[in-house]
Formats: C-alpha cells, structure tokens, sequence
C-alpha cells in the first residue's frame, strides 16, 4: 500500500495517480478529476504534467529499466521509475539528472521502502545514462524502432505507417510526444479581448479561438464561469463550420456530449432552435452546464439514443421537431487525432477497435439520417484520423442509401499539418423529396 501522502506533494501525487493507471486500467482524466478539491492550481498543473508525461513516454521508459531489474518492481516502484524517467527526458540545466536521481530516492523512501528507494538510486542513475546516450530514430527506421523510441504501441506504427506513409508516421508520432497547449474560443462575437484579457490570450490563426497563457488560471475560470471563453480545440471548428447552421433553422446534435459544439451552433445561429441529444450518464450533468451558456437561440436537452430515437417516438415524447434543416452527428472513435490531449488512448486502443467503431459509426449515422429534412445536410464527424472510421464509414452509406445522400464538402484535419488536433467532417446532403 502507498502510504498516506501531504496533498500538496505533486510528485508524490502524480505517483499515486500512475500506480493506480498500471494496477486498475483507470482512465486519466478520472483520475484527475479525483484530486483533492483543496489543492492549489500549481500543484494539480504539475501533478497532471509528471501523470500525463510518464503515460505519454511509458513506452520508451520502461524499455529502458526493465533488462536493469532480476525482477518486475511493485506498481509504486514502477511508478516512481516512470515519473523520473519522464523528468529526464524533460530535461533541464546542469545538475537535471542528479536532481532528478536524488529526489526520486528521497520520495521512493516515502512512498516505498528504504531497501526499495535504494534500488531506485542505482536504476535511474542507469535510466539517466541510458537515456542521454539514445537518437531519434532516422528517416528509414522500421515500425518497431519508431514504436519504441515513441512510445507507442507497434501495431499502431504500422497501421500510420501503411496509411500515411513514413512522414507523416514520425511527424504525428512526435505530435503525440509533446504537451498539448491550451486552448479557448473567445464568445463574444461582437468584440476582441482587451486589457488583461487580451494579455492572457495569444491569437491564433483560427478565428475566434485563442492559446491560453499559463499563471491565468484565476481570470480565465472567471472568464469561464460568465460564459465568455469555452476551453476547446480549434478542431472542433470543422464540424460546426461544414454544418453552416443559420439563423432559425432547427438543429440536432445528435451525439451532444459535453456540448461544446452545440454551445458553438447556438452562438453562430442567434436565433432558431438546437436539440442537443445524448444517453443518459455521467456526461449529461456536463452537457446541461455548457447548454445553460448558449445565448440567442433555443437549445433543448434530450436525454435518448439516437439509434432508438425514432422507434420510442423520442422527439415526439418532447413535442420537438422530427426534422431538421441540419444534423450534426459526432460519434465516438478511437480518438487518433486527440492523443495529445487523451494520453492514454494508445494504451488502451486494440487493433480489433477499428472495425468495432466503424460498425456502430455505419449504425449511428443511417439513425441520425431518418431526422433530416429533404434538402437538409448531415455531417458526419470524428476525431480519428484513421480512413476506416471516416471515408469508409461515409463511402458504405453512400451505398446503402442509394443517392438519396451526395457529399458537398469535407475536411481532414491532420495535427502535423494543421498545428491543433485531428479530426475529419464530411458535409452530406439529402435529396428534396
């Protein structure tokens, strides 16, 4: 058992938060979300950098001190091994690595056993030098190579590598190997930040949507909590761009939650009437907060599968509309194009997910189409970047609703390209009648 710890130990924290990733396969963001409420911002920044590092790099880390051990370590050893080794491949001034080695000893005496702390000295002194002495790997290096020295499940390496070559394999593999910046879209459409404001935020090149500065956090969960900035990846633009929702048009959301694109349809609309629609779960209670911040237009929250929308008379049940202009279906996915952001996912993806998605995506998509208005459009989105999710998924049900659907647009978002996450949308437009 890991010993009772001071909560404003980041360190310790992040230790804590890994050894029970490696022991219950629990997903990062929950254990973020199970921080202690008191702990300063600095605190839980730093905790969240050292947990999301030491996932990201696990891979090569372990590579490293695993031939170094006669046998596996406890979790919390494990643990204290990886947060140091990410601390290495960090890097620093002079003196970085002895530090790291000492405070790693010092926090294992701790968290583990004075035998077991000294075991730590002698390993990641090892993992230091081992680490200093390794390349990136070169322009022709195989998937296994890259799959080490990246982090990254093999299968995976050879899955990019077969559908986006050897480029752009190791551009996106070194994407997914850097902290992800932070992100917001400015609400106010009527004016640009000033002051403060304007000093906190970077512009970027996408329209609305601004680089958080890092010491803000106390202006910017202001900003948050009135509505005028909504934390979000300028890849989510895409989607609700294509969907080009207009003044009094009704519109769904068919795959809603947390509501961030629906929050972004009712501010581009004004006035009109948006339907966010999502399962009953944990996420609603996120899904009614970001709702409650739409303004202009009429947005309704429904509570249902869109698979069995149409058979249990949903919309009906809520005397809403059973046709709109627009249909917005964002599915869930292998999350390819967000492993920036979703550490992770590489670790818990299975090659056999692919297929899985793309099945109940085909499904997903053929219920949201009942709900179109002739004439009306349907986007189709995801945040994965693998083709089996996106154009196949489209292609199949072109053929299965017979030229009744025809493809106006559609955008691929690739990170090493385009500089924020992936994502892919496909514009696909009914028939009149």
């Amino acid at each position: 058992m890991t010993k009772s710890l001071k909560p404003v130990d980041a360190w310790a924290l992040a230790v804590q938060l890994l050894v029970r990733w490696l022991d219950n396969h629990e997903r990062v963001d929950t254990l973020l979300d199970s921080l202690p409420r008191t702990l300063g911002r600095a605190e839980r920044g730093r905790c969240q950098h050292l947990l999301f590092g030491a996932v990201r790099h696990l891979g090569r880390i372990e590579a490293v001190f695993t031939p170094l051990l006669a046998r596996p370590p406890r979790s919390t050893v494990k643990a204290v091994l990886l947060v140091a080794g990410y601390e290495l491949i960090e890097g620093g001034e002079d003196g970085h690595a002895a530090r790291v080695v000492h405070h790693a000893v010092e926090q294992a005496k701790t968290l583990a056993s004075a035998p077991e702390a000294k075991l730590v000295n002698a390993v990641v002194r090892k993992i230091a030098l081992a680490l200093a002495a390794q390349a990136a790997p070169g322009k022709l290096a195989p998937a296994e190579e890259l799959a080490a020295y990246y982090s990254h499940p093999q299968w995976l390496v050879k899955r990019w590598l077969a559908q986006l070559g050897a480029e752009a394999t190791r551009a996106l593999l070194d994407w997914n190997q850097k902290p992800a910046p932070v992100y917001a879209r400015w609400r106010p459409a009527d004016r640009a930040p000033e002051g403060e404001d304007a000093a906190m935020l970077t512009p970027t090149p996408w329209k609305n949507f601004y680089e958080v500065k890092s010491g803000s956090w106390a202006r910017v969960e202001a900003l948050i909590a009135d509505g005028t900035l909504f934390l979000q990846d300028p890849a989510t633009r895409h989607a609700v761009e294509l969907l080009a929702p207009k003044a009094g048009e009704t519109v769904l959301d068919a795959c809603a939650a947390p509501g961030g694109k629906s929050l972004a349809i009712a501010d581009l609309m004004g006035a009109g009437r948006v339907v966010a629609l999502d399962l009953p779960g944990p996420r609603i209670e996120r899904l009614k907060q970001n709702l409650a911040r739409a303004k202009g237009a009429d947005v309704a929250l429904v509570q249902g599968d869109v698979v069995q929308a149409e058979r249990e008379g949903i919309f009906k049940a809520h005397n809403l509309p059973e046709a709109y202009d627009a249909v917005l279906l964002d599915v869930p996915c292998s999350n390819t194009g967000v492993m920036r952001h979703r550490v992770d996912v590489k670790w818990r993806l299975q090659i056999a997910d692919f297929a899985k998605h793309a099945r109940q995506q085909g499904d997903l998509l053929s219920s949201a189409a009942r709900f179109v208005a002739p004439g009306g459009r349907l986007v189709y989105s995801t945040c994965s970047l693998d083709a089996e999710e996106n154009e196949t998924v489209v292609k199949l049900f072109l053929e299965k609703t017979r030229g009744r659907y025809k493809i106006e647009a559609q955008r691929l978002s690739r990170p090493w390209v385009d500089g924020h996450d992936g994502a892919a949308a496909f514009v696909l437009r009914k028939a009149q009648g």
